[in-house]
């Protein structure tokens, strides 16, 4: 037998097509794989820990010299991990750079996350859901982190209560919230700062005195789309901890066939006092 022949334990004898070379000579910024579904845990501010399922993206720079990426390579950076901790995402993707031979990796995570609310006069509790995304980015040694944390709320039009003799219109809205920052910002931090901007926070559960509540109170306090950002950005430039943001307030109007938007976001220099060598290329 030709001892040139035998195949190594363990060896494939398939061939690679990633590895095979490309001659078009145009590198790609991101390949990879995109809506994963995957068992994370998240800090809880008042439960120390929350248990979720998040949709996944995992990618990496690819030179102009190969064809493709491993793409099989993605989940298996996941698959010896139970469940993903935010903590270790700069882990996960330092192990992408290294498996994949990328200078470059992005993981993106989208979870629903819950919080337990009471309602404000009868106290009854009830869950209401949040949606958050992570982007993390790895560029070399280079770190960057968004956090985005997307808020309903109600909201009610000062210009319609003052030109009606009774009532005005109101709507629900969604407001997204963006930050980089440095040491801990909690998720529920970002939920209490919208919340408190405008004209009523939501609830999942209310009894007739409760509606009556959230009702009077969003009418004694009107906000425009632009009140809205403008009341985020004040408590959020309050919190030495964040170094960026981008606020978006969108009005899902009651009374015309359109949405009304409004966004605020920091300047490049905005830090808060901090140095922002820290930052890598926005993404």
């Amino acid at each position: 037998m030709n001892k040139n022949k035998i195949k190594k334990s363990g060896e494939s004898t398939l061939p690679d097509m990633q590895n095979q070379k490309d001659i078009r000579n145009i590198p790609i910024d991101k390949a990879g794989i995109t809506k994963l579904k995957y068992p994370i845990a998240v800090k809880d501010r008042d439960n120390e820990m929350q248990h979720t399922i998040a949709t996944i993206s995992m990618s990496v720079d690819l030179p102009k010299e190969f064809k493709g990426t491993h793409m099989s390579r993605f989940v298996e950076v996941l698959q010896d991990k139970r469940e993903i901790h935010i903590d270790s995402v700069f882990g996960i993707l330092k192990e992408m750079q290294s498996k994949l031979h990328s200078d470059s990796a992005h993981i993106e995570l989208e979870f629903p996350y819950f919080r337990q609310k009471h309602a404000p006069v009868t106290k009854k509790p009830s869950l209401i859901d949040y949606f958050v995304r992570f982007h993390a980015v790895m560029n070399k040694k280079k770190r960057d982190l968004i956090m985005t944390v997307i808020v309903p709320v109600k909201t009610l039009c000062p210009c319609s209560k003052n030109i009606s003799k009774y009532g005005a219109h109101n709507q629900r809205g969604e407001v997204t919230v963006s930050v980089r920052f440095r040491g801990t910002v909690w998720i529920e931090d970002i939920i209490e700062y919208v919340e408190k901007s405008a004209s009523s926070e939501l609830f999942t559960l209310l009894k007739r005195e409760d509606e009556k509540y959230v009702t009077e109170k969003a009418y004694e306090n009107p906000v425009f789309v632009e009140d809205l950002v403008r009341n985020v950005v004040l408590k959020l430039q309050k919190n030495n901890s964040i170094v960026y943001y981008r606020v978006e307030a969108e009005n899902f109007e009651s009374i015309h066939n359109h949405n009304a938007y409004a966004m605020i976001e920091s300047h490049e220099e905005f830090s808060n006092g901090h140095s922002k060598d820290f930052m890598i290329k926005r993404f």
